[in-house]
């Protein structure tokens, strides 16, 4: 009981410094999702005036990011979120803009009100909470606020327009997001498409220019060209693990 009191502070400290350090994750990665998806890199001064931060903490910040591979970061060319990043983003991106839609649509919210209220409550409600909302506005395409796309459902499995998980746990993204050196596997082609990729296909790309222009992909143990036309239509997981190092100077070096 002694070790219990004397613990349970530090306990509660931890929680909670853990609980903002990661919504404090998840607001980067907005901000720059909303800079990636008009296909610009965020800069610093603009990461620093969006979040109201100073920008040595915006260094700092982006620095962690990317060391944890959820970013690429150049002082001089801004930054860019990677597949992983974007899997993580894009989540709490589609909770922000179905709040949104569900405040203004269905409790009449003014539009000058709820983009700040759909900030309180994004980081609080569960993928079950955002499913749920997503069926009771009729699977909105866009936010009432700017008029942005909302990110498709990955992780509903009675969704018909989109891929299914069980797993809200799981890193799923399009192909079109991945940066260099990112390895994944297949889980969803979109029906209609004429490519040889399908599901369960493993993938390493080997090189992939920002936002525009074919991808560089190594599958079936030999590179291949994609369009990122195409790639965007295709839906994958990040797994570390997926793809095993052949060579000591990469996956499947040549």
């Amino acid at each position: 009981m002694i070790l219990f009191k004397f613990f349970l502070p530090s306990l509660i400290s931890f929680c909670f410094i853990h609980k903002i350090m990661s919504e404090s994750v998840q607001e980067y990665l907005e901000a720059i999702y909303s800079f990636n998806e008009n296909k610009k890199p965020a800069t610093n001064r603009q990461l620093s005036k969006r979040l109201k931060v100073t920008p040595p903490s915006v260094t700092n910040m982006l620095q962690k990011l990317a060391k944890n591979k959820m970013i690429e970061y150049s002082r001089y060319k801004g930054v860019v979120l990677t597949g992983k990043g974007n899997a993580i983003a894009q989540k709490v991106v589609r909770k922000h803009r179905l709040l949104e839609s569900y405040l203004y649509k269905e409790l009449g919210l003014d539009k000058e009100l709820i983009h700040d209220e759909a900030c309180k409550l994004e980081h609080t409600i569960s993928e079950e909470v955002s499913s749920a909302l997503c069926r009771k506005i009729n699977n909105p395409k866009v936010c009432p606020d700017d008029g942005n796309p909302i990110p498709l459902c990955l992780n509903l499995a009675n969704c018909p327009d989109c891929p299914t998980s069980n797993d809200s746990n799981r890193l799923i993204t399009r192909l079109s997001n991945l940066v260099k050196d990112e390895k994944c596997i297949i889980i969803h082609v979109e029906e209609g498409l004429n490519t040889e990729l399908s599901v369960g296909n493993e993938i390493y790309v080997k090189n992939a220019e920002l936002f525009d222009g074919p991808m560089e992909i190594l599958i079936f143990g030999g590179k291949k060209m994609i369009e990122r036309s195409l790639a965007e239509k295709i839906y994958i997981e990040i797994r570390s693990d997926t793809i095993q190092k052949n060579h000591h100077h990469g996956p499947y070096h040549n």
